[in-house]
Order: structure tokens, then sequence, then C-alpha cells
């Protein structure tokens, strides 16, 4: 399973599309961005300037002790830091370059 993340007008037409595992729920958490990443519908988030604050600060908290985020590392190997990371930087220039695209995600 995964969770895609979109940015899109108002006709559905995409400016972004991107996806990662679910095996990267518990990290998210712990860098308190699975709201805005996960669940940003239930959260009042409709459009990508809305994550750009919440998702800079998450990644504020990772970079600042990335071993700390490496033991939410799924024993599987389907989720690690070294993959998440850059998806949640390209995520968030993609928010920033987009700020009124309407997000849309699918669990």
């Amino acid at each position: 399973m995964s969770l895609d993340v979109y940015l899109e007008d108002e006709a559905g037409n995409e400016f972004y599309w991107a996806n990662i595992t679910h095996n990267l729920r518990k990290m998210a958490e712990a860098a308190g961005i699975y709201a805005c990443l996960w669940r940003p519908e239930e959260n009042g988030i409709v459009k990508a300037q809305q994550i750009i604050e919440p998702l800079a600060e998450g990644l504020s908290k990772i970079s600042a002790d990335e071993a700390k985020f490496e033991a939410f590392n799924a024993p599987n190997g389907w989720g690690k830091l070294k993959d998440f990371l850059p998806w949640c930087e390209k995520y968030l220039q993609a928010c920033r370059e987009n700020p009124d695209a309407f997000v849309r995600v699918s669990r």
C-alpha cells in the first residue's frame, strides 16, 4: 500500500504527483507531519500553501536528529529515512511552486 499525493488545479489537472509507502507512517507521526501528508482533508488542508509550514517544520525536526528517525526504518526495507527525506523535500518544493494548487491524497 502507498500514499499518493496530488497537487491539482480546479479542473483536476495535475501539477505534481508522488507516492510513498505506508510503512513511513510512524516516522511521519514522530516528525509531526502525518496529518498534513496522510490526512490533509481531515485537518482542513485544501491548498498546497497550507502544507508548506508544517512540512518544513517536520523536515527541520528530521534533519536535526536523523539518527532518531532512522530508528523508524521499516525492517523489511520498504520505508527508510533515506527515501522519505528526499520525497518530503520534493513535495515541499512542489507546494512552494504551486501554493494555490488543490491537495488530494489517495491511501
